[in-house]
């Protein structure tokens, strides 16, 4: 003997919300054989709808068990159920259900994303079924734009899509007129001619005419199984089904791309407020981190301009704050024996004192430094004009200086060659002999331009009134290694002051310890940055949460022709994905852009690197993940019938 196609047995369902639990169906036992037309007919309120619902898969009974092909319906799980009523049942809805956003064509087509169909093929299947049920004419027309037979052919077109051997029809001529009820009762009758196993649900005696068998339910129990008396036998048959072997994955990637994107388009300004708190996020990283970058390496070049190879020996003990104005420490004496040391190149003394310079009536605060004659070849530093001041010079007191450019451009406006001019500094006059090319800014920000250099035996008795260096600076030999010219000169500065009363800076050292305190600053804009990512990132999720309260309908008649949890939830995350990836791109435009006005109007420097700008990407395409998770979640964990029956 033949399985029913459709067996419900002791079938009961009792719904619990908070208060007293409400019995709809009681011990319901019904069988179905394939190419029945069945109406299933009760008052409002009988439970014929939850009957329709459980047969159709979108509600599972409380007790009693329901078999489709032998196949126990209770043992599948969500996905299992999703492939049943896609691929068994095509649903036809009272309010149509159609998808406002979407063609007439666009809507029959929906249920073949979700099994697997190519997009041509989908299209052409759709446009036939659609032609055939007399829309020929109507197929880029969307709901609003259709009559209400219409917009219930379109249904069963879609119901029809993908070729499954049962149509559920729920009250399909409730929202109705007359001769449009008729019309879609005679589609009916000819998808049962057809081989179609019909149920339908309806209160109209009138409608409920049209069928073979009539089932009549009052206050959750069927009363009545009757056969009429037609003329046709019942088909045994299945429709021929649409081979559609292909996975669901590429067509569910196209559809939900297609739907995110009309979605954007549909909300733009939503869509664009959501999408700034993305462009600051990632526009605020690109921009903070190419500044970070720019400033960081201006402090770098600064310090690698006075030199890579140096060692500075300072007065005062190491780790002793504010201990070198306390400490004398280098005397000229000193200098000979740094000189014998292994590696050592070139040594220069070094002290510094701001003091007035003065020029007719000009004046000019300025940093005077007395030196040695090495001075420029220890830094590195060329002259401009005229010469540097000799050995000779220092050991005869001579009083000449060397200006630096800042100095001459303020001292010696118009063109003034200064070369051969007195200067007062202090009360001293002194006979510039050279001038020093342009150096910049020190690592501390100074404008190491604005100096001028006097040889130390003349600064020391005229200028300062002490003998004593506040330091010494070591230029190492090619080649020689840094940390044990170092550590030669500590011995040799320990064996003749007999206590650590100075301390070595290596400019490697300084060099480290810069880009490292460079990096820090850097990474704190980048996390200030981050920040404002991650709030845009909660909006995001907000908006997105918003987006499926707003659509709960469309997630339900999506589930009910077929769509898994994870379609669902897949195109809500696509979506949020979506709003990140144009908004990264964008925030990625701006933050450049920002950059470079930046540079143009304040003169800071920018460096742009990939890596911040791929990690600010990247960072907001995992916002869209991370924080549209949760919305996609919320609308792949929907109930369908609760979905369908939201406004």
């Amino acid at each position: 003997m033949m399985l029913p196609l459709l067996d419900l047995q002791g079938v009961g369902r009792t719904y619990s919300s908070g208060g007293e639990p409400l019995t709809v169906l009681t011990d319901v036992s019904l069988s179905i054989r394939s190419g029945e037309f069945v109406a299933i007919m009760g008052a409002s309120g009988s439970g014929k709808s939850t009957l329709m619902n459980i047969i159709g898969c979108l509600d599972k009974p409380s007790s009693g068990s329901y078999d489709i092909r032998g196949i126990a319906v209770a043992s599948l799980d969500g996905d299992a159920l999703a492939a049943l009523r896609r691929d068994t049942f095509g649903f036809i809805f009272q309010r149509y259900n159609l998808m406002s956003d979407l063609s007439a064509v666009e809507n029959a087509e929906v249920p073949a994303v979700y099994r697997g169909m190519a997009k041509t093929a989908r299209e052409v299947h759709a446009s036939d079924l659609l032609r055939e049920l007399g829309l020929g004419d109507r197929l880029q027309h969307h709901p609003n734009q259709l009559s209400g037979g219409q917009q219930q052919r379109v249904s069963i077109a879609r119901a029809l899509m993908n070729g499954g051997p049962v149509i559920l029809a729920d009250e399909p001529t409730g929202a109705l007129d007359s001769k449009g009820g008729k019309e879609v009762m005679a589609i009916l009758v000819k998808l049962h001619g057809l081989g179609h196993t019909i149920i339908l649900v309806t209160h109209d005696s009138d409608i409920a005419a049209y069928a073979n068998r009539i089932v009549r339910i009052t206050d959750g129990r069927i009363t009545s199984d009757e056969l009429q008396n037609k003329d046709e036998a019942v088909v045994q048959t299945q429709p021929a089904e649409t081979a559609m072997d292909a996975k669901a994955g590429g067509a569910v990637l196209g559809e939900s791309l297609k739907m995110a994107f009309r979605s954007l388009l549909n909300n733009r300004m939503r869509t664009a407020l959501t999408m700034l708190g993305i462009i600051i996020g990632v526009a605020s990283v690109v921009a903070l981190m190419a500044i970070g970058n720019g400033a960081k390496q201006d402090v770098l070049e600064r310090i690698q301009a006075m030199g890579t190879d140096l060692l500075t020996i300072r007065r005062g003990p190491p780790a002793v704050h504010a201990s070198g104005g306390t400490v004398t420490s280098f005397l000229p004496e000193d200098l000979q024996f740094i000189d014998s040391v292994a590696g050592v190149s070139l040594a220069a003394p070094e002290t510094e004192l701001s003091s007035l310079l003065r020029f007719r009536d000009q004046d000019l605060i300025v940093t005077a430094v007395g030196t040695g004659e090495d001075f420029p070849r220890v830094h590195d530093w060329p002259l401009q004009s005229g010469v540097f001041f000799s050995a000779e010079h220092v050991k005869r007191y001579a009083q000449v200086v060397v200006l630096g450019q800042t100095v001459v451009k303020n001292l010696f406006p118009g063109g003034t060659n200064p070369l051969g001019q007195y200067v007062l500094i202090g009360n001293a006059p002194f006979m510039v002999i050279g001038v020093l090319s342009s150096k910049g800014l020190s690592g501390r920000g100074d404008d190491m331009d604005n100096s001028a250099w006097l040889p130390y035996t003349t600064a020391g008795a005229r200028i300062f009134g002490q003998r004593f260096f506040n330091s010494i600076v070591v230029r190492v030999k090619p080649g020689a290694d840094m940390g044990v010219v170092q550590a030669g000169l500590h011995t040799l500065l320990i064996k003749r002051h007999r206590k650590e009363d100075f301390n070595i800076r290596n400019m490697a050292d300084t060099i480290a310890t810069a880009n490292e305190t460079q990096n820090t600053l850097t990474y704190l804009l980048a996390a200030i940055a981050v920040i404002s990512l991650i709030v845009g990132g909660i909006g995001v999720m907000n908006i997105m949460l918003v987006s499926v309260t707003e659509r709960t309908r469309e997630i339900g008649i999506r589930m009910a022709i077929g769509a898994r949890s994870f379609d669902v939830m897949f195109q809500f995350l696509t979506e949020a994905v979506m709003v990140c990836f144009i908004g990264g791109l964008a925030g990625v435009i701006v933050g450049i852009g920002g950059g470079l006005a930046t540079s143009a109007l304040a003169g800071w420097r920018v460096i742009f690197t990939v890596a911040p700008i791929v990690v600010a990407f990247a960072c907001a395409f995992l916002t869209g993940i991370i924080f549209g998770y949760l919305p996609a979640r919320k609308a792949a964990h929907l109930d369908p019938i609760e979905a369908l029956a939201r406004d």
